[in-house]
Order: structure tokens, then C-alpha cells, then sequence
């Protein structure tokens, strides 16, 4: 069976704009991968992260250097040992997982458990931003079970007790995105804790986080740019409560099935994230959030237009991909 790869780059308008302690953007860049083969096509998209290294052309490259090996056959098991992890290995393993269940006629759901996957709370993220407008945004969402604040200034209390006001009945995650320093730590997490924030993620710099593992932790405190393969996870026990597992960190599927389950194993809690992109990206990342602690996957309610057909959102609840979408 002869495999022939493409690839296709599209911008994504985001609904205003979307702001974290690293700066903004106003659209969502994705690279799609697409794997054909005896009329049946498998999809996979991914977004490139500057924080990593990553730009549109270098992934796209990786992905178009890698086209010769898919065509000749290669499998999801040699491509995790030939491809670096990253959004460029994430777009193609998916792509990989979308062709099979097409091929097969047996959905990635179906293989992964026997149980149907379920609806999933998902959290709805609140930009960055001074804190009334944090707050106006917030009372527009205060309905939703789950919000996602981005924080990681020098001062976030009044951010902290501004949404809390706005949004009293929410349960709430803080995403500090390794804004935070040594030095205001813990009056953060002091003041998260009083304002009944549930978990904050990556609060320092990753490689720059042994201070979590000295000091009292009153709000559980969760893994995102530190952790990116299975292997990272056994030296963050003493530091970290939770890991955010994102395929495009991991680089697909494939390898966040085995960072969930060691994780599980270790005694993490298990948050599933994503960057902003459309449902092509959420679709595997519903599956591998079943039975998840947290799940952060609203990037296409952030985007001013999805792909038809998307997944389906009602008020807090995000469901399961129907096969035309993917899987």
C-alpha cells in the first residue's frame, strides 16, 4: 500500500485576541498533515510554538522530510523513534491514527477503550489583561463550570480576586505560563488559595522550578512547560501535583497514551491542554482526556471561525469527534 503525504498551512481568526505573559496574537497558524492511501484519508493538525523552537516553515519541513518514510510504510512505533517530538510529530502520528480507523473501518475510539467516550467538562480560557477587563470577560462566561485565567504578571492579586468575584460559583484554573518569580511565588499561591483557585499551572520557568519542592504548595500545582515526554515525569514528583499533557508537546497521541498512563502511575493528577487551533486538534486530545482531572480544550470557542464539521461545545461541555471531523 503506497502512502503519499501533504501538507496544507491555513490561518484561523481569533476572536479578538488571545494574551498570556508572553506576549498576544489575533490568529491561530496551523500546519494540517495529510496522509492518503487507497482512496481513504487520514488528517492531523498541529500548531508550532515559538516557545520551542518551532515556526511554520520548520515544522512543515520536518513534516515534508519525513514523506518518503511514510510512503514506504512506515509505522506509528518507528515514526515515535524517528521524529523528535513536537507539533511537527503530533500533526503526522495523528494523521497516522485518523488513516487506520479509516482504513479499518474501526474508529480510534473504539481501539483505545471499550467504553464510548462521554461529553467532557472542558474549561474556557480568559486572557490576560487588566484586571476589569478580566473580570468584564469573565462575567460574560460566569455560567461555565470551568474557567482558565491567564496570569503571570509581577502583581496578579487583584487579577486573582477580580474574576473570583465575577465568576464566584466557577471552579477556577490559573495559568501563570512560567510568569512568576522566586520572589512573588508564594504570596501568589497564598492568595490563590484564599480565592479557591483549584490548580495553577507552570508558575516558574521550567528549569527554574526547584523552589516548588521547598516550600508548602496550599493550590496543587501543575506541569505545562516542563514536561514534555514520559520520561520528564518521575523527576517532577516533588514539585509538581498535576501535568498538562498537550500533543503538541508530545508529538501525537501515541506517545501522550503512555505519558497518561505513567503519569496515572507516579500519582500525578492529569490535566489534557492544547494550544489554539481548530477541532482537528481537539478531536484526538477528547479521547485522550477521558477520565482526565482537568481538561482544557476550548481552543475552537477562541477562534472566530472553526472547520465544518467541528466538534460539537454546548455551555461547558465539549463531545466526542464524529468520524467525518476525525478518528
Amino acid at each position: 500500500m503506497v502512502r503519499h503525504l501533504e501538507t496544507t498551512v491555513a490561518a484561523f481568526p481569533i476572536a479578538g485576541a488571545f494574551t498570556i505573559s508572553r506576549g498576544s496574537k489575533t490568529e491561530a497558524r496551523v500546519v494540517t498533515c495529510i496522509i492518503s492511501a487507497n482512496g481513504s484519508t487520514g488528517m492531523g493538525e498541529c500548531v508550532p510554538y515559538g516557545r520551542y523552537g518551532e515556526t511554520i516553515e520548520n515544522v512543515t519541513a520536518a513534516i515534508e522530510a519525513i514523506a518518503p518514510r511514510i510512503a514506504a510504510g512506515m509505522d506509528r512505533a518507528a515514526l515515535q523513534r524517528e521524529m523528535p517530538a513536537g507539533a511537527a510529530r503530533n500533526a503526522v502520528d495523528c494523521a497516522l491514527w485518523d488513516l487506520e480507523a479509516k482504513l479499518s473501518g474501526q474508529t480510534v475510539a473504539s481501539r483505545l477503550s471499550e467504553t464510548l467516550p462521554a461529553p467532557l467538562t472542558t474549561a474556557y480560557t480568559i486572557s490576560l489583561a487588566e484586571p476589569e477587563a478580566m473580570a468584564a470577560q469573565t462575567r460574560s462566561v460566569a455560567h461555565r463550570a470551568l474557567l482558565k485565567i491567564k496570569v503571570g504578571t509581577e502583581d496578579d492579586e487583584s487579577r486573582l480576586r477580580a474574576v473570583r468575584a465575577a465568576a464566584p460559583d466557577s471552579a477556577i484554573i490559573a495559568d501563570a505560563n512560567e510568569g512568576w518569580t522566586e520572589e512573588n511565588l508564594q504570596r501568589h499561591l497564598q492568595i490563590a488559595a484564599r480565592e479557591r483557585i483549584g490548580l495553577i499551572e507552570q508558575p516558574l520557568p521550567a528549569g527554574k522550578d526547584g523552589l516548588l519542592a521547598r516550600i508548602p504548595r496550599p493550590v496543587a500545582i501543575c506541569a505545562d512547560e516542563s514536561v514534555h515526554h514520559t520520561r520528564d515525569l518521575a523527576a517532577l514528583r516533588d514539585r509538581y501535583d498535576a501535568v498538562n499533557i498537550k500533543l503538541d508537546k508530545t508529538g501525537g497521541l501515541t506517545e501522550a497514551l503512555l505519558m497518561r498512563d505513567e503519569a496515572r502511575r507516579l500519582g500525578f493528577q492529569i490535566m489534557v491542554g492544547c494550544m489554539v487551533g481548530t477541532s482537528l486538534a481537539m478531536a484526538p486530545a477528547v479521547l485522550l482526556a477521558q477520565g482526565a482531572d482537568f481538561v482544557d480544550l476550548d481552543g475552537p470557542l477562541l477562534l472566530a471561525r472553526d472547520r465544518e464539521p467541528g466538534l460539537a461545545y454546548s455551555d461547558s461541555l465539549v463531545f466526542p469527534p464524529e468520524a467525518a471531523l476525525w478518528g
